[in-house]
């Protein structure tokens, strides 16, 4: 369904066929930090790869599998929910997908949120 390719933003997650709107993409499993450690993985280059999780959003969490590896548009046409009974981040097409698209994420959580996120934008 999906490949690691080479993106304008490094590597990013492209479609291998046509995706349909709300069809599950990618369910990753995640490593939850408690928020006692945030203080010590904001010094880490994993910062920039972790969720907020939690019900509160009060911890964050790493996703394995591909799930750190979407990159973000704020005009996404995929979007991620919080599977706190799973423990999975699961990544569902936001729009329909065409083979070869990059699979794009909104990092706010919120497919329609345009808040400035942490680093320039290309």
């Amino acid at each position: 369904m999906f490949e690691v390719k080479k993106s304008k933003y490094g590597r990013g997650i492209f479609a291998t066929r046509n995706i349909e709107k709300g069809e599950l993409i990618h369910e990753a499993p995640v490593i939850i930090s408690p928020s006692k450690e945030y203080k010590n993985l904001r010094k880490t280059v994993f910062i920039e790869y972790v969720f907020w999780w939690g019900e509160n959003l009060e911890e964050c969490a790493l996703a394995l599998g591909y799930g750190s590896l979407f990159n973000h548009s704020f005009q996404p046409n995929a979007l991620y929910k919080l599977n706190l009974a799973n423990k999975t981040i699961d990544f569902y097409a936001h729009t329909n997908i065409v083979e070869g698209e990059e699979i794009l994420i909104n990092y706010n959580g919120d497919p329609d949120n345009d808040t400035p996120v942490w680093f320039e934008m290309l």
